[in-house]
């Protein structure tokens, strides 16, 4: 409660304020919008006793991972969830290593990387849950990839909409344009159609990403 001027502003629903010379204030912000802080991912602990088989290696096109073993031979039951668990992580190292790392064995996995989806869902909930920009840009872009990365990965996600999707559509009239939202609602109509169909992709979309827009607001495109 505190004066303006003559009159006085105080919280709704209380005795002051149904008093004349009280002004009601508004409701606090929601804060749906607001990051939330991530605790120490088990990543970093991993990381930080050494038991990835990489090391950071520099060149002239930039940084990258030097594998120590094939990634072909990487145990993905093991090893794809920590990556994916270090999402979360805004700070170099960690924040490089488990990015580059997730798309790396992404880009190797093929057969090996359907089986391990169940143990993907909580990592990705978790980095999109922490409602940091950065994050929620770079999960997006592993789960693009992981899409693309194997046949049925796509489809393999659609039961777990539910946990990953409803962050999405907090953010999903950020940043939009006019031009954008007509594009958007004609890709949307394409996709609709295509799933009640039947069909397995539509010209310039991928399949997966027209389930993910039946069940969100949210456009991928491939």
């Amino acid at each position: 409660m505190f004066q303006d001027g003559r009159r006085l502003r105080t919280e709704g629903f209380t005795v002051k304020a149904t008093m004349k010379n009280s002004v009601v204030a508004g409701p606090p912000a929601a804060g749906a919008f607001r990051e939330r802080p991530s605790r120490p991912t088990t990543f970093r602990k991993f990381y930080e006793r050494g038991e990835f088989p990489m090391a950071l290696e520099h060149n002239t096109k930039g940084n990258h991972i030097a594998w120590k073993v094939e990634i072909e031979k990487l145990d993905y039951h093991h090893y794809l969830p920590l990556f994916f668990d270090g999402l979360c992580e805004t700070v170099h190292p960690y924040e490089f290593f488990a990015r580059q790392g997730v798309h790396d064995m992404l880009e190797h996995g093929g057969s090996k990387i359907q089986p391990v989806i169940p143990q993907l869902i909580i990592p990705i909930k978790n980095a999109l849950n922490t409602r940091n920009r950065q994050v929620i840009c770079t999960t997006l872009k592993v789960l693009q990839h992981l899409v693309m990365s194997g046949d049925m990965v796509g489809e393999a996600l659609v039961p777990y909409y539910r946990q990953i999707l409803p962050i999405l559509n907090i953010f999903k009239n950020m940043n939009i344009s006019a031009g954008y939202a007509g594009f958007q609602t004609e890709q949307r109509a394409r996709c609709s159609a295509a799933v009640a169909s039947g069909a397995r992709s539509v010209p310039g979309i991928r399949l997966p990403f027209c389930l993910l827009a039946e069940h969100t607001s949210i456009t991928l495109t491939g």
